[in-house]
């Protein structure tokens, strides 16, 4: 379990991430809702437009899924369980917490999981 004050430094840092996300969120919305549908008059052009769209809505959807986990994480910040591995029970380290901070689990049992994915798709 991470300790009180580092517990205050990831809720911070996951609450910026959070707003940063929203506030880009809000905008593709504003933006994507107020554009006007263009007639294109080269169909390689609208083809081009469409790609750029599409690609945008993907973008936007795994910003989504982030924003819902960052909101787990905060969850498990304020219910005193952040930096605990779901899978089993030891601390996550400060330092994947740092470069991961929705994470659920420590690197030894993400690298497990991994290689029974790994294995799975190669049966």
């Amino acid at each position: 379990m991470v300790e009180k004050e580092r517990s205050e430094f990831f809720k911070n840092l996951l609450n910026q991430k959070l707003e940063e996300l929203l506030t880009g969120a809000g905008k593709a919305v504003v933006e994507m809702s107020s554009a006007k549908e263009e007639a294109f008059p080269d169909p390689t052009d609208r083809a081009s437009h469409e790609t750029d769209r599409n690609f945008l809505l993907r973008v936007k959807d795994r910003e989504r899924k982030l924003i819902a986990k960052i909101q787990d994480a905060l969850k498990r910040v304020d219910n005193g369980v952040y930096g605990i591995c779901e899978i089993c029970g030891e601390d996550i380290s400060e330092k994947r917490l740092e470069a991961r901070p929705v994470t659920t689990s420590c690197i030894k049992c993400k690298e497990e999981e991994e290689a029974q994915e790994k294995l799975r798709k190669g049966a």
